[in-house]
C-alpha cells in the first residue's frame, strides 16, 4: 500500500474501506489492557481483516509483539487458534520492571535510559528482530503496523512501518534498517524520564513534497519521544479508513487540592494535564466524525461504564463492575501481578465488546463477514 505523507494541517486524506485499530498509550496497564481487546477482535473473526494497527507508547509494546507474531499466528477466516502466543509473550513482559533499572542503568551505563529500555524490551520480547520482520502488508494479507513516535526536532508525527519510517517534514526511509526494539522503545519514550530516544539515521531520507527539513541534522539522527506527545490514541495515521477502532486505556487526571510547587513533580503534572486535554480533544473529533457519518466505528477506554451503552443484555454482569481501579494503575513499566494483569485483560474484553455489540451494526457485520454474538465468559473467568 503506498501512502505519501501530507502535513494534517492543510490537507484531507480520501477515505478508502478497511478496518483500522488505535491501540492508546498507557504503559504496562495499556500493554495489557489491550490485550484483552485483541482476545476479543480474535474471537469474532475480525482480528484478522484489519487493514492496518496503528499504536502509540504502551499499545507499541502489545502491537509490536502482535506484529512479530503474525505469521505464525496463521489466521484463518480472521482468527487464529494460536492466540495463547501473544498472551504468554505479553506475560512475560509484564513480568520485568523496565523503568527503574533503566534510570539506574542510563546514569551508570554508557546507554541512556531509552537504549536501556529498548534493550530489555529485546531481551524480552523482540530478540534481535527488525521493522522488516514485520508482517508485509502489499498484498492484503496482514495489516500495516504502524508505531508512532513524536519527532521532537520537527514537531510533527514519526511513524515505524516495515515499508517507511519518518514524517512529512522531514522525510521517509523506505524499508529502514531499525531494531523493532528501538521502534517501540522511541514509542514509549514518555518524558520526562525515558525521553528522548536518539535515532541515527543511515540511509537516504527521500523528501516528498512539501517536505522542509530534509537536510542535516533532520536527516542524520532523529531525536524522538513518546508517541502519545502528538497523538496519544494513534488516530493519526488511521483516518484514511472508513472503520475506525479505537482502544484507549489511558488515565484520566486527578483532581489536587495542593499540588506540588518543585520543578520535577510539578512539570509532570503539567504533562499530565497536557496529556489529558489533547486526548479529550481526539476522543471529542472521533465522536464527531461518528455522529457525523465520515467513519463507522467504535471508541472504548479503560475508563469507560459499561452502562453507558445501554444495551439489551448483560453476559458478564459487567454492569456491577467498578473499572475506576484499573484505570488507576501507575503508568510505569513495573512488573505486575498476575491477578492485577488477569484483571486488566478481562476488563479490555469486556469493554471493547460491549462497544461493539452497540455500535457496530448488522449491515456493517455482513459487510465485514463476522457475527457479534454475546460472549459466554471472560478470557481468564477466575480473576474479575
Amino acid at each position: 500500500m503506498e501512502e505519501v505523507l501530507i502535513d494534517p494541517h492543510k490537507q484531507s486524506v480520501a477515505i478508502e474501506d478497511g478496518v483500522a485499530l488505535s491501540l492508546s498509550g498507557g504503559g504496562y496497564r495499556a500493554m495489557v489492557f489491550h490485550v484483552g481487546v485483541l482476545y476479543r477482535l480474535n474471537e469474532i473473526g475480525l482480528l484478522g481483516k484489519l487493514k492496518r494497527i496503528s499504536s502509540v507508547s504502551g499499545g507499541s509494546i502489545t502491537a509490536g509483539v502482535l506484529g512479530l507474531l503474525w505469521d505464525e499466528l496463521q489466521f484463518s477466516n480472521g482468527k487464529t487458534a494460536k492466540f495463547g502466543l501473544l498472551v504468554d509473550r505479553i506475560r512475560a513482559m509484564a513480568d520485568t520492571t523496565v523503568d527503574a533499572g533503566a534510570v539506574i542503568g542510563g546514569i551508570f551505563s554508557s546507554l541512556s535510559i531509552s537504549e536501556k529500555v529498548a534493550q530489555s524490551y529485546d531481551d524480552v520480547l523482540f530478540k534481535g528482530a527488525k521493522l522488516r520482520d514485520l508482517p508485509d502488508d502489499s498484498q492484503n494479507k496482514a495489516p500495516r503496523f504502524v508505531i508512532n513516535a513524536t519527532n521532537v526536532q520537527s514537531s510533527a508525527l514519526w511513524r515505524f512501518s516495515r515499508p517507511y519510517m519518518g514524517d512529512y517534514l522531514v522525510g521517509l526511509v523506505k524499508d529502514p534498517d531499525v531494531s523493532l526494539c528501538s521502534a517501540v522503545a522511541a514509542s514509549s519514550a514518555f518524558p520526562p524520564i525515558l525521553s528522548p530516544m536518539v535515532l541515527p539515521i543511515r540511509q537516504k531520507v527521500e523528501a516528498p513534497p512539501g517536505s522542509q527539513l530534509n537536510h542535516p541534522p533532520f536527516t542524520t539522527q532523529a531525536v524522538l519521544s513518546d508517541g502519545g506527545v502528538y497523538d496519544n490514541l494513534g488516530l493519526e495515521t488511521t483516518k484514511r479508513f472508513k472503520t475506525l477502532l479505537v482502544s484507549d486505556a489511558g488515565q484520566k487526571i486527578a483532581p489536587e487540592e495542593d499540588p506540588h510547587h518543585d520543578w520535577v513533580r510539578h512539570s509532570m503534572r503539567i504533562l499530565d494535564t497536557i496529556d489529558n486535554q489533547v486526548r479529550s480533544l481526539r476522543k471529542r473529533h472521533l465522536i464527531d466524525a461518528y455522529k457525523r457519518g465520515d467513519h463507522t466505528g467504535a471508541f472504548w477506554g479503560i475508563r469507560t461504564s459499561f452502562s453507558d451503552y445501554q444495551l439489551a443484555t448483560d453476559p458478564l454482569k459487567c454492569a456491577i463492575r467498578k473499572p475506576a481501579a484499573l484505570a488507576e494503575v501507575a503508568t510505569r513499566l513495573e512488573r505486575m501481578p498476575l491477578k492485577l494483569q488477569n484483571q486488566l485483560m478481562n476488563w479490555g474484553y469486556a469493554i471493547c465488546d460491549a462497544a461493539l455489540r452497540k455500535h457496530i451494526a448488522p449491515g456493517l457485520q455482513t459487510t465485514l463477514d463476522i457475527q457479534i454474538a454475546d460472549p459466554t465468559g471472560f478470557p481468564f473467568p477466575d480473576e474479575y
